[in-house]
């Protein structure tokens, strides 16, 4: 498994770990007002991103230090430029379904959090995107 393939891996789980919390502190504390939740609960979610995927990184770069310096080749670059293509449709998506549960229930925190949830899921289908054509050999 090359570098890239298991750093996408591990930004995958973070991010997935990470949203995951996220989702059950915003149901929770909507739950809990009896309203969407302030949009300030993504904050713990920047938070756990952020640690998650510095301590990922640096345990891989670690792991295989001669690997993490190595710039990406022709082919890895490809395979970025179409992975973050393919998910900037995942995110138009989820942004113009936001959209029309804000027209639909004109609830402006609930706007922020699906549109959140439109960048956490299109980050996640990116790292899948990655994985996916590096495993197929482009």
């Amino acid at each position: 498994m090359s570098f890239r393939e298991k750093s996408a891996w591990l930004m995958a789980l973070v991010m997935t770990a990470a949203s995951l919390y996220y989702l059950h502190i915003v149901r929770a504390a909507s739950k809990a007002l009896g309203e969407t939740a302030s949009p300030l609960i993504v904050i713990a979610l920047v938070i756990l991103i952020v640690i998650g995927s510095v301590v990922a990184q640096v345990v891989l770069a670690v792991s295989s230090p001669r690997e993490a310096n190595t710039p990406a080749d022709e082919r890895e670059q490809q395979i970025q430029f179409r992975s973050s293509h393919w998910s900037g449709f995942v995110l138009a998506t989820g942004a113009v379904l936001s959209l029309g549960h804000f027209i639909a229930y004109s609830d402006g925190n609930m706007l922020f959090h699906l549109v959140m949830g439109s960048l956490i899921v299109s980050q996640i289908a990116e790292y899948a995107f990655q994985i996916l054509l590096i495993r197929r050999s482009f």
